[in-house]
């Protein structure tokens, strides 16, 4: 370890800004929400009032004197006179600061950290000034699986500390405790802003003779594409003890969850389940009553024809806590990579999701309103019925010269699009040899696809 990370309290602290531009703005926003007492000197200048965020101290337009920075526990210099950053440094480290100069290691007691503020957490990543853009980066990945809510779980830990204490006087007790409040539905609950039912949760944790209540997410994976999961996806992924997803949820996908995780492959193809619906939801029941928190993945959006309705009823009737991890449905994400605006101001003013696979024995769709014109489809499950659909929609009044759009693997590198005519889906369907999930899109705004792989083309020429 080269550099030490010490976290110091702000509270009372006297925090001393010096510089006008960019530089010292940015230093100047870091403790606009902080307790501290902030000063803030330009003798360089003023920045324009519209870059001065509302909540900053007005600048002092001169040089600090030493009696400005008496008392002073940290001192930031954004100056490019390298005698006055010199001159300065030794002023404020008689008054026992100490002294950060932006982009000058040599001249500075430290460099500050790229940090990740959640309040009353704060994560920092330092490279000892090495490479400040790397820490930048690394501290994105580290804030992508960090729920926005969790200064809520530290807030409750510090209220509710030492009343665990007194109830769990032993270490390694207590240890077990926070980790199982901190990795169960009480986080949950606190993250989420329903501190109440958080308290609840953590005080029934206090009593050792009840077992450990399980939690159940239902999450989005997205199209494919790992880098369409949603934050949120991302972090219950990798905090889970158990995994039950589809065939449509790629082993790129997989990789980003909790390697020591149990995983539970219930993929249903067309026509064929491997596991029954009632079966899966049994089994997230079972899993949850054991205590763990289980993750169940399903591609696209949970919400959007892959049945996460039926089983946050079936965890609610069951008394599971369950929440529900929207993702990124695959109508939007095929259509975002095959260059398919699904609403344009010329051409659909509006657009529809339908499933082509219908419940057996439920009602059919309402063709006369899918054919109507200026409205893009966008059909899920379509592929065994594709020559089927072209004709109830053409029947329906819908033009046969309507373009249309097939899409398989949406959003992955092995992504394929084919245009052609609503009349000729059928063939163009039968023709594709197609294997991976695959959206069919009808429409006028479908032509736009024939253009972009045509500019796909000539990249590639």
């Amino acid at each position: 370890m080269r550099v030490f990370l010490a976290s110091i309290p702000l509270e009372a602290a006297k925090i001393v800004i010096i510089g006008g531009g960019e530089p010292a703005l940015a230093k100047l926003r870091l403790f606009l929400n902080t307790p501290a007492e902030l000063l803030w000197f330009a003798p360089d200048g003023a920045p324009p009032r519209m870059e001065i965020p509302l909540s900053a101290p007005e600048p002092v337009l001169r040089t600090p004197e030493a009696g400005d920075l008496a008392g002073a526990r940290l001192v930031f210099m954004a100056l490019d006179d390298a005698d006055e950053l010199t001159r300065l440094g030794a002023l404020a480290r008689a008054a026992g600061a100490q002294v950060n100069v932006v982009d000058k290691p040599h001249l500075s007691d430290f460099q500050t950290p790229a940090l990740i503020d959640r309040d009353e957490v704060v994560i920092g990543v330092a490279t000892g000034g090495s490479a400040p853009i790397l820490a930048r980066d690394v501290r994105s990945r580290i804030e992508g699986v960090l729920p926005a809510g969790l200064a809520n779980v530290a807030r409750l830990a510090r209220e509710l500390r030492d009343t665990v204490k007194t109830n769990v006087p032993d270490f390694m007790a207590r240890r077990r405790f926070w980790e199982k409040a901190f990795r169960g539905p009480a986080a949950d609950l606190a993250a989420a802003g329903r501190t109440a039912e958080a308290r609840r949760e953590m005080l029934r944790l206090l009593n050792s003779a009840a077992p450990e209540q399980g939690v159940v997410h239902i999450v989005g994976a997205g199209p494919g594409d790992p880098e369409l999961l949603t934050l949120k996806a991302l972090r219950v992924l990798q905090d889970a003890d158990v995994i039950i997803h589809d065939r449509l949820v790629p082993e790129a996908v997989l990789e980003r969850a909790r390697r020591d995780a149990k995983r539970l492959y219930v993929g249903k193809a067309r026509g064929e389940h491997s596991v029954p619906q009632d079966q899966i939801e049994a089994l997230m029941i079972e899993e949850a009553k054991a205590g763990h928190r289980v993750v169940r993945l399903k591609g696209g959006d949970p919400f959007v024809f892959g049945r996460g309705g039926e089983e946050l009823e079936a965890m609610r009737a069951a008394g599971v806590p369950v929440f529900v991890v929207p993702g990124v449905t695959a109508a939007l994400a095929c259509a975002a990579s095959a260059g398919i605006p699904l609403t344009h101001r010329d051409h659909a003013q509006a657009v529809t999701f339908v499933t082509a696979q219908a419940k057996p024995g439920g009602g059919d769709a309402d063709w006369a309103r899918l054919a109507a014109p200026n409205h893009t489809l966008a059909i899920y499950m379509g592929v065994d019925r594709a020559e089927e659909t072209a004709a109830k929609l053409i029947a329906a009044g819908r033009l046969g010269s309507t373009p249309v759009a097939v899409v398989e693997n949406g959003s992955r590198p092995d992504e394929r699009v084919l245009t052609g005519r609503l009349d000729g889906l059928g063939a163009l369907v039968r023709g594709a040899d197609l294997n991976g999930p695959t959206l069919l899109f009808v429409g006028e705004t479908a032509a736009f696809s024939a253009a972009q792989l045509d500019v796909r083309a000539e990249v590639a020429a």
